[in-house]
């Protein structure tokens, strides 16, 4: 198809087939964007949670050399709330507070996912009127005693093209978008157990601070005894 045949085709569909073009851009673009990153994220969180599943416990050091060398990850984001998070707290608030910076990044990790799901809605319905209005103007031909029937049929072929582009879009938006969803799962999950992993090695410096702070509490009443 060359391009007088593609601006016929468009026109004859009301201008739809170049919104479809757009359609198929905006598609294109979210789709490239977010497999690259959410790759990147993917595959970097795991580093993270390697470093962190052979430890028994977890130091200020170590949280704060991960967070700087991944700091553009949302897992990052996650062990600066580790870092800053006071021993002399409850120890379920470390969990609350995980818990808290994993909702904050969970926006950002989806981003622009809706432009894909409205795009697969979209474009199905978006192809069915442009097929609507291409077949109007074929069957106006048949007005004219002076055209052939031949027009109509030829007519209707060229409308039918909208439907189908908007079909190939949705396909490939809806491919697109499961695949990205499946990995928005995936990075949910790693920082669920980045959380629990988290947790787990801080529990020991609690009990640290405890004892640190039972053996003030004595040498305190001790003093005053004297």
């Amino acid at each position: 198809m060359n391009i007088e045949t593609f601006q016929h085709v468009a026109e004859t569909s009301g201008g739809i087939l170049y919104l479809m073009g757009l359609l198929l851009l905006a598609a294109l673009t979210v789709a490239i964007e977010r497999s690259w990153y959410l790759w990147k994220v993917i595959r970097q969180g795991g580093q993270i949670m390697s470093r962190l599943e052979s430890a028994t416990k977890v130091e200020h050091q170590t949280l704060e050399h991960l967070g700087e060398s991944f700091s553009q990850l949302p897992h990052a984001r996650v062990l600066t709330v580790a870092l800053q998070h006071d021993l002399n707290h409850d120890f379920d608030r470390i969990s609350d507070k995980l818990d808290e910076s994993i909702m904050r990044e969970a926006p950002g990790i989806d981003r622009y996912l809706w432009i894909l799901d409205t795009i697969v809605t979209m474009a199905p319905l978006l192809g069915l009127l442009g097929t609507i209005i291409g077949m109007f103007n074929a069957f106006q031909v048949l007005g004219d005693p002076g055209n052939a029937p031949t027009k109509v049929t030829g007519g209707v072929a060229e409308a039918l093209l909208a439907t189908a582009s908007g079909l190939f879009i949705a396909i490939l938006g809806l491919f697109f978008f499961n695949a990205l969803s499946n990995r928005v799962r995936v990075i949910m999950h790693q920082l669920e157990t980045l959380k629990v992993m988290l947790v787990n090695r801080m529990y020991p410096h609690y009990q640290n601070a405890a004892e640190v702070r039972a053996k003030q509490v004595v040498s305190d009443l001790r003093s005053r005894a004297v």
